[in-house]
């Protein structure tokens, strides 16, 4: 049975999935989800995910909800070890990232992008400043290795490349920033990298 991502491609928790998947080489097929009608919140996509959020994956008789948990799931079952390291201190290097990509980067980057993306009604110049503050530190965590967790890439790049790549459609550069600059270009140049649909908004400034 084919498997099945529920996404939005304006999503940049949905396009973690989307980008691991094709970083392993396993073919999809994507279910677009009508944020904006509220298709998340009927009852049938309720019952994949009662938080009502995108993305979902669907792998046989197997539900997962919440990106991050995909990401484990997908490098676990298919990722032969590559994308999540077996060894406890490997696994604990990629773990804090995940935790970063669902704290600072989901209420920093990401959240910056609700604003100008989507109309969120939140304090977009503190998001701004709470953006910068994460790069900095990101850009001097990258000064001495290649990758997040390691000199190879894993789901903790998966998990936090999405929003700071597209952090410029939330009014946040990223000009300054060479080491995450770098970092950005890495990741592109993986095999089977796709990028994530990019809106008008911020691209320009």
């Amino acid at each position: 049975m084919a498997i099945k991502l529920h996404r939005n491609p304006l999503s940049g928790h949905s396009h973690r999935a989307q980008l691991l998947l094709s970083l392993i080489g396993l073919d999809a097929e994507l279910i677009d989800v009508d944020l904006k009608n509220g298709a998340h919140k009927q009852p049938e996509f309720l019952r994949m995910n009662c938080f009502g959020q995108v993305p979902v994956l669907e792998d046989g008789g197997e539900t997962v909800a919440d990106s991050n948990a995909i990401l484990v799931y997908i490098a676990k079952k298919y990722g032969g070890g590559q994308w999540l390291p077996e060894d406890p201190a490997g696994a604990a290097r990629v773990q804090r990232w995940l935790s970063v990509a669902a704290g600072q980067i989901a209420f920093g980057p990401a959240a910056a992008r609700l604003v100008t993306v989507f109309g969120a009604k939140l304090d977009a110049d503190a998001l701004v400043a709470r953006s910068h503050a994460l790069l900095a530190v990101v850009d001097g965590e990258l000064r001495d290795r290649r990758f997040l967790a390691g000199d190879k890439p894993t789901i903790a790049d998966v998990a936090a490349y999405s929003y700071i790549a597209h952090a410029p459609e939330g009014n946040v550069a990223l000009d300054e920033y060479a080491g995450v600059g770098a970092w950005l270009k890495r990741i592109e140049q993986l095999p089977g990298f796709v990028p994530m649909q990019a809106t008008r908004v911020g691209l320009a400034a």
